[in-house]
């Protein structure tokens, strides 16, 4: 069970790290949309509170959302608590 889990938790983090990747790209080709949409449908239900309840940092002219870096380093933790 701990691997199916750890192996999960893993997935989620690559799928945080894809949403990362694709939010630098302001107006993704036809052909990767549907993976745009995949990652966001996937990470939007757990970031989309903690950008209610946390601000982004501001950065001069610019935001940064600190709400993937807080689900990133979280899950980090609990993979590393639960797979050793």
């Amino acid at each position: 069970m701990s691997e199916v889990l750890c192996w999960l938790l893993g997935a989620y983090l690559l799928v945080l790290l894809a949403h990362v990747i694709l939010s630098w790209v302001p107006r993704p080709p036809e052909p990767l949309r549907p993976v745009v949409v995949g990652v966001r449908a996937l990470t939007e239900p757990v970031l989309a509170p903690l950008r209610r309840a946390i601000p982004p940092v501001r950065l001069g002219s610019a935001a940064l959302d600190v709400s993937i870096l807080i689900v990133f380093f979280v899950l980090s933790i609990v993979r590393s608590a639960i797979c050793g």
